[in-house]
């Protein structure tokens, strides 16, 4: 059996996140239709999502730069990094206005802007992988 280490850990963690965060994010918009018929529950659905998705992606941003110290980028890498962290802000900060918009066209708006910047920001952090 493999040792574990640090970096397992560290990448573990930030992986596990990514599926809170992004995986949650596609489930909930895959449910909504659905649950929209019901008086109150896509409220209460997505107030359950944002007790888990924003400790998820505060662990991202947390293990995201504990990832950055613990290596050393440089050239192509640095730049994909870069281009990662405006798609994790996009997401995040789509993430927040969608919860506070009060308007359907503001709740789709912000929600598919937060759910391109997530799965943007995992597409690159796969390529840093």
């Amino acid at each position: 059996m493999l040792a574990v280490t640090t970096a397992d850990v560290r990448i573990f963690l930030h992986v596990l996140a990514a599926t809170i965060w992004v995986g949650g994010q596609i489930t909930l918009g895959a449910l909504v239709p659905a649950l929209r018929g019901y008086e109150g529950v896509t409220k209460a659905a997505a107030r359950r999502f944002n007790a888990i998705a924003w400790p998820a992606f505060a662990v991202l941003v947390l293990t995201g730069g504990w990832n950055i110290a613990a290596g050393d980028l440089g050239g192509p890498a640095q730049r994909t990094l870069e281009v990662k962290l405006v798609f994790v802000l996009l997401s995040g900060v789509a993430a927040f206005l969608h919860a506070r918009a009060k308007s359907k066209a503001g709740l789709a708006v912000w929600g598919a802007l937060g759910a391109l910047g997530a799965l943007l920001a995992l597409f690159f952090g796969v390529q840093l992988g």
